[in-house]
């Protein structure tokens, strides 16, 4: 049994943004399921304070069998449901009683009040919001339906709209598109409140939330101030001052030794505890260095295109994904993909692989280009094989950077040790199958590689280290990722789904956000608020015209209609019965009431308008 926590002593304030940090297997996950009470500690304990609300997203989230994603968003609201069906039980008590009517009428009062103090009546709606800002554009959809990071997504619009005391989001990012991401940070930056545990690869989520990073560091838990880039340095500080202090215990005990050496002839008690005090050095135990991945991307020689499309249309039954992309790919060029989830992107690197027919239009492969293809469902492990036999294929050695390599050297690179090695691939996490896919592919070399989300599951370090061997890459990439600081570092250039066009964008993700008009919405058109349109205001006083002037005269009738019509829509939704109608009804009720709301205020701020503009 390993130990992944040693004595971890830590506090965390009301509202305190926290980021938790670490290597793959380092002990992230066990101490966010130890905080959230799913796990006790082996020794030690922890204190939670009295009556705390934890919202904890898993990797592997769980739900009840039989629900939609918008009822499993809603689950998550306890207090809610108790108000919701107390106010449903009442209400059909009431109307089938013939008796003890004033008592089951305080009951659904006593439930209403509930209800509007746990969140009011529009939660469903609330919750369909939420869904749309985190990808899923059917909040209906059977849960048993949807894929593992559609669930993913779910979970997370489930936490965020109980909006708990304290939030624990592991790996939040992952299966996110762009915008979503975007809108998280937003999101948890702005408008929450609570207190905010985030283990995430994501450093630029990190740098932009968190106020205090802690890492998790062989057993130990570090703190450090500020996010990832006051991390970085702060870390590499304290290493710095490991290795002079390492360096001055290596200088004393060369001294001690060689005095030891001598023999002195008296050994007198000043002597012995000179002799004591080098014993106690020499056993000491010394920090060990953080083992690095090394990743190295092997490149032969090329024509002058690696890869070229022209007029390609990409399509799967219904629906066209891409159309008409020319392309031209050449050694050396890095592009990152990204695009709304579901927009095609790994449709696209399928097709100019050759794994999907093109709709229209040519895909040509230059000459001799090999391909290094790892996909984010790492479809080439064999879960029954062991990492030396997936990565190795009957190979023991490994030619790279024009040196032979034992395989078992090689894997060790990847942070796989002797033992490791012989584990079965069904065994491993999320990070360390990732890290066998990379071996495996990236083990004969490439003049391109092909890599679709690369950086869920991996852990910063390594994210650095495939950073680094990509820049260092003299072939050429196509890469999609959500990873913003991933694309700002790597990429030399964007390849972005407008709809179903894709539009090449020279520099990194930093760049194209600089040059975008406007900021896209997270949340999809079919499930945004519709705006009701303003009258125009004009730039200073000016005089009626005879139409206003003749506006103005019906308006006040007009606003009073609009005042009436919400008051009677408000007056039907808190009626006994209202409840008892089929969602449908309820959601387009709550559809008119908005409507009508909205259309009151138009008309009162026009009242408004045109009364100060005649009596000026």
């Amino acid at each position: 049994m390993r130990e992944v926590l040693r004595a971890a002593s830590l506090a965390i304030d009301e509202g305190e943004r926290i980021g938790l940090v670490g290597r793959n297997g380092a002990g992230k996950t066990t101490l966010a399921r130890i905080l959230a009470g799913l796990e006790e500690p082996d020794a030690g304990e922890v204190t939670r304070r009295a009556g705390l609300r934890i919202g904890l997203l898993l990797q592997e989230p769980r739900f009840a069998p039989g629900l939609t994603a918008v009822q499993a968003v809603l689950a998550g609201l306890d207090r809610w449901q108790t108000a919701i069906h107390e106010h449903e039980r009442t209400t059909r008590l009431l109307a089938e009683a013939r008796d003890d009517l004033d008592a089951l009428l305080h009951a659904q009062a006593r439930a209403a009040s509930d209800v509007e103090a746990a969140g009011g009546w529009d939660m469903r709606h609330a919750a369909e919001a939420m869904l749309g800002h985190v990808g899923i554009t059917e909040p209906d959809a059977e849960l048993d339906r949807l894929s593992g990071g559609e669930q993913r997504r779910v979970a997370l619009a489930q936490v965020l709209l109980t909006r708990p005391d304290l939030a624990i989001l592991d790996e939040p990012t992952n299966h996110l598109d762009l915008a979503a991401v975007e809108w998280l940070e937003q999101f948890l930056g702005e408008e929450f409140k609570g207190a905010l545990v985030l283990v995430t690869h994501d450093r630029q989520l990190l740098d932009a939330v968190v106020d205090r990073t802690l890492e998790i560091e062989a057993g130990e838990v570090h703190s450090y101030d500020g996010g990832w880039l006051r991390y970085l340095e702060a870390k590499a500080e304290r290493a710095a001052i490991a290795e002079r202090t390492e360096a001055n215990r290596r200088n004393f005990l060369r001294r001690e030794l060689e005095w030891l050496r001598r023999s002195p002839p008296a050994r007198t008690t000043k002597q012995k505890a000179r002799i004591d005090r080098a014993q106690a050095v020499i056993e000491r135990p010394v920090a060990r260095a953080d083992r690095a991945v090394q990743i190295a991307v092997e490149s032969g020689r090329t024509g002058n295109i690696v890869l070229e499309t022209q007029d390609l249309d990409v399509a799967v039954p219904g629906r066209l994904l891409v159309e008409g992309l020319t392309l031209h790919l050449v050694a050396g060029d890095r592009v990152g993909v990204f695009g709304p989830s579901g927009c095609g992107k790994s449709s696209l690197l399928r097709c100019l692989l050759g794994q999907l027919a093109p709709a229209r239009g040519t895909v040509r492969l230059g000459k001799n280009v090999r391909v290094a293809w790892v996909d984010q469902r790492r479809s080439v492990l064999r879960e029954d094989a062991t990492v030396f036999e997936m990565v190795g294929q009957g190979r023991t050695r490994v030619e790279l950077g024009g040196e032979t390599l034992d395989m078992r050297s090689y894997l060790e690179r990847f942070l796989f040790c002797p033992a490791d090695q012989r584990q079965q691939i069904s065994t491993l996490s999320g990070g360390e199958r990732a890290r066998v896919a990379l071996a495996h592919q990236l083990r004969d070399g490439a003049e391109l590689v092909v890599l679709d989300e690369p950086t869920n599951d991996l852990d910063a370090t390594t994210l650095g280290a495939l950073e680094q061997a990509l820049l260092d890459y003299g072939g050429s990439l196509l890469v999609v990722t959500h990873d913003r600081w991933f694309l700002d570092r790597v990429a030399t250039s964007l390849l972005v789904f407008e709809g179903a066009r894709v539009v090449r964008h020279a520099g990194g993700y930093g760049d194209w956000v600089a040059r975008r008009p406007t900021r896209a919405p997270a949340i999809p058109p079919a499930l945004a608020p519709k705006p009701v349109p303003a009258a125009p205001r004009p730039a200073g006083p000016r005089k009626l015209t005879y139409a206003e002037r003749l506006e103005l005269e019906g308006l006040l009738d007009r606003v009073d209609a609009a005042e009436r019509r919400v008051a009677d829509l408000q007056a039907e939704r808190l009626a006994p019965a209202f409840f008892t109608r089929p969602i449908a009804e309820q959601r387009a009720h709550g559809e008119r009431l908005a409507e009508a709301e909205a259309e009151a205020a138009r008309l009162a701020d026009r009242w408004t308008d045109l009364e100060q503009r005649r009596d000026a």
